[in-house]
Parts: structure tokens; C-alpha cells; sequence
């Protein structure tokens, strides 16, 4: 079985190899100028955890959004569109960039090694975060060339790019790119209930996308050039024109890092919640119900394994009383 052979390897951490993996795929990213100095040895750092004690599977996620992502910032950037000269900082990640993007998932694997998660829950928080990043990123890339985008507080047509801006292009962007992670990660999974995996991570990664763009429009600090007499996230210097800039709105200390690293973790939540809502059998025992199949409750002893029994990973046989509603399978129990 695919999953059974997944379970055994791709999440099986690779030690040493997988940091001198990440090594060589972090020197090729910094070639390829998708990484600055300081951001190749951050991506190091993630790449080297995920890979070593996480697994292979952990790493090819992880390619599947620096990948993706790092090519659309190289397109959009080719095409010098107006609104790109906002944003903070360019098409190469420096390290704040990649810690923000990546710092969640890094944390969750330690957490895995250190025995405070299962490999399953591990990896619903995991691919959540990089959902919540890929969607962010793409939306980011492809809503700035929308002619006409809103403000997302009150509607008002806004220039492309301005943070807390919002289109149907970014809006369809950011459900592919949190998609395109959560196929990924249905793929690679260490658990059965495959459909529950990829609502929870694909509905994660659009909420965090919408919540990056509301505190973008809130409480983002941003600042404005006299010179070129736009507002822009960048500071000190607008690099466009190299005049300082000056502060216009929100909190100085909440920039475009700190609203990605927020965002995800929204993501994270949302998934952790819905993965407790999805594997305790609600929706199974709600369909069951309207059918009018069996019922989740039985008073007859070692009651038959019902789909909810399925979802929640109750062995057959036997009775989830008393047990914790949420409980993905471990990779010990398949």
C-alpha cells in the first residue's frame, strides 16, 4: 500500500543526509539568486530540520512552495509591474523572509522529535503553515497585476499592490497555491482520512491568506516617499528613489515578516481545528444520521467500526468512550 510504504520512509528522519541535502539545495537556491546570503543559511537551518528529522516527505513539500513561489516572485519581478516596488523586499528571501515562511513548520518537526506531537499532527500543522505561505505568496504575486483591486475594509478601489488590497485574481491565486500544497500533502501522509487532511490544510492556507491581507490593512506598518508620493512598506529607504521614508499608518514594529509569520500561525489553528472537528466523526455521524444509518452511540458491546469509527482511527471492535475525540492516526498504529 502507497501510504503504508510513505509511512515507513518519507517520514522517517534522514540525520546527517538530510542536512547536507538542505546544504546543497540551499547553495543552489543562493546561485540561483532566489536566496540571499543571510537567507541561504536560514534555509539551511529549515531545510537541514525537515529533512533530518523530519523526512524526505517534509523536504519535497517544502520545495513545492519555496519552488513555486520563488519562480512566480521571478516572473512578477521580470515584468516591473508598478505596484511591486511596495512591497518590503525583493524576489531574493533574505532570512527574515524565510524564517517567517518556514520558522512554523521548523518548530512543528521539533516538536515531532521531541515527542510533544504525533507524526500526524505534525504534519497537519506542517503542510497548514506552508498552505497558508504558498497562498500568500502567489496571491501577492498575481493580485498585483490586477488593474482594479479594493481595499479589503471598505471596498474602495485601491492602487495595485497596497497592502490590504484585494481582487479576484489574488483571491483565485491564493486557493491554488494553499491547493497546491494540500495535494501535496494528501500525497505524502503519514494518516489515513485523506479527504479531512486536504479540506483542513486547504481551507488553512486561505485563511491565512486572509488574514495576512486584514492585518496588512490594519496594522502593518507603512510609510510613505515624498519623493515618489506612494506609500510603500519599505523603510528606511525607499530603494526606488533612495529617499528615507516617512511613517504614514500602523504599528512600526509589525512588518511584512511579522504579518506572514501571524498569518500562519492563524493557518495552523484553523487546521488544528478543523482536523479536531473533521477526525471526531461530526460530519460522518451528521450523514450517517440524515440516511438514517447506524448511529455513532451503541449500547450492545464492541459495537461495528462505522465510518465516524473510521475518521477518528477507533480500532474495530472497540469503543472511542473515554478516549480523546481528536486522535489522528499515528504511524505506530497503521
Amino acid at each position: 500500500m502507497a501510504t503504508s510504504w510513505i509511512a515507513l520512509s518519507g517520514h522517517t528522519p534522514l540525520g546527517l543526509w538530510g542536512w547536507g541535502a538542505a546544504a546543497g539545495i540551499a547553495w543552489l537556491a543562493y546561485w540561483a539568486r532566489a536566496l540571499s546570503p543571510s537567507g541561504a543559511w536560514a534555509a539551511w537551518v529549515v531545510g537541514g530540520v525537515l529533512l533530518g528529522w523530519g523526512g524526505w516527505a517534509w523536504g519535497v513539500v517544502l520545495l513545492a512552495f519555496f519552488v513555486s513561489s520563488s519562480a512566480l516572485s521571478r516572473w512578477a519581478q521580470a515584468r516591473r509591474h508598478a505596484g511591486i516596488e511596495k512591497f518590503a523586499k525583493g524576489s531574493r528571501r533574505d532570512a527574515g523572509q524565510v524564517l517567517a515562511n518556514g520558522g512554523w513548520p521548523t518548530l512543528v518537526v521539533i516538536a515531532r522529535a521531541l515527542g510533544w506531537l504525533d507524526p500526524a499532527q505534525a504534519w497537519l500543522l506542517g503542510t497548514a503553515a506552508l498552505a497558508a505561505a504558498n497562498a500568500d505568496t502567489w496571491a501577492t504575486e498575481i493580485g498585483v497585476f490586477h488593474p482594479r483591486p479594493r481595499w479589503l475594509l471598505v471596498g474602495r478601489p485601491v492602487a495595485p499592490g497596497t497592502s490590504g488590497g484585494m481582487s479576484s485574481w489574488g483571491t483565485l491565486a491564493a486557493v491554488l497555491g494553499a491547493a497546491w500544497i494540500a495535494a501535496w500533502a494528501v500525497a505524502l501522509a503519514p494518516m489515513g482520512a485523506a479527504w479531512p487532511l486536504g479540506l483542513a490544510v486547504g481551507t488553512g492556507g486561505i485563511v491565512g491568506a486572509g488574514v495576512d491581507s486584514l492585518l496588512g490593512a490594519t496594522l502593518q506598518g507603512m510609510y510613505y516617499c515624498p519623493t515618489c508620493r506612494k506609500e510603500t512598506e519599505q523603510h528606511p529607504i525607499h530603494r526606488t528613489c533612495g529617499t528615507a521614508t516617512q511613517w504614514r499608518r500602523g504599528w512600526r514594529w509589525m512588518t511584512n515578516d511579522v504579518v506572514n509569520a501571524l498569518a500562519i500561525a492563524s493557518a495552523m489553528l484553523w487546521a488544528w481545528g478543523m482536523g479536531h472537528f473533521l477526525w471526531s466523526g461530526s460530519i460522518a455521524n451528521a450523514a450517517l444520521a440524515a440516511l438514517g444509518g447506524p448511529c455513532s452511540r451503541s449500547t450492545s458491546p464492541g459495537p461495528p467500526r462505522t465510518q465516524a469509527g473510521r475518521l477518528a482511527g477507533t480500532p474495530r471492535g472497540g469503543s472511542s468512550h473515554g478516549e480523546p475525540r481528536f486522535r489522528l492516526r499515528r504511524l505506530a498504529d497503521r
